[in-house]
This record gives C-alpha cells, structure tokens and sequence, in this order.
C-alpha cells in the first residue's frame, strides 16, 4: 500500500473545510466530500503521478499539486455527486516515495502565500 502523510497545517485545513460544508451544506454533504477528500489523499499516494497531478516549479522545485475534481470517479456514487469540488491537495514526494500532503487549499488561494516552510 502506498504512504502518505499529512502535515499539522493539511490536517487543519480539513477539519475547517469539512466544518463549513456541515454548517453550510449539512451533514450528507460533509459526509460525500469527506470520502471525496479521502479518495484524493489514496488516489495521489497511489500513484503521484497520475492525471492531474502538476509539478508546481514555479512555488518549489518539490511541490505538486491534485485537484479534488480528478477524484470524483474514483468514490461511491454517492459521494460522486459532489459537483463541484473546489480543493486541491499541496503535496510532495518525501523520502523512501512517501507522499507529503502539506496543504488542503481552496482553489481560489494564493499558493505562494500558502506554501509550507518545509517546501521550500
């Protein structure tokens, strides 16, 4: 089985983006986008350079980058009906082919700004 890990501040971005899909969608669709989340995690530590995966050179000559949205095959049929997935996981290849998950981001946010130290 492929490893991943994710960083303190990807683990934080989780629980705030699954907190505000329950106070602003419910609880199904927490519940759809939070095995939509997980199948991304699987999916890129899997396989990390599968479609949609992008090398990011222009943030760090290590980071990548795996929107939601290329994920969305690979769930149940019920958390396929997220329709719009609008996260992608910030990530990196640590040693012994580890995949370093260091942040869960919103698409619309300013990478740069958002970069872990250890990224760099």
């Amino acid at each position: 089985m492929a490893k991943f890990v994710l960083s303190p501040s990807a683990e934080a971005d989780i629980e705030g983006i699954l907190a505000w899909t329950h106070e602003h969608f419910g609880e199904a669709a927490r519940l759809r986008y939070e095995e939509l989340l997980a199948q991304a995690i699987l999916d890129i530590a899997a396989n990390p350079e599968r479609p949609g995966c992008m090398s990011r050179p222009e943030l760090s000559q290590v980071a990548h980058t795996y929107h939601l949205y290329f994920s969305r095959n690979n769930v149940s049929p019920a958390a396929s009906h997220v329709k719009c997935p609008r996260h992608f996981l910030l990530f990196r290849m640590a040693d012994k082919g580890t995949v370093e998950i260091g942040r869960v981001l919103r698409d619309s946010m300013d990478l740069v700004k958002h970069l872990p130290p250890e990224f760099d």
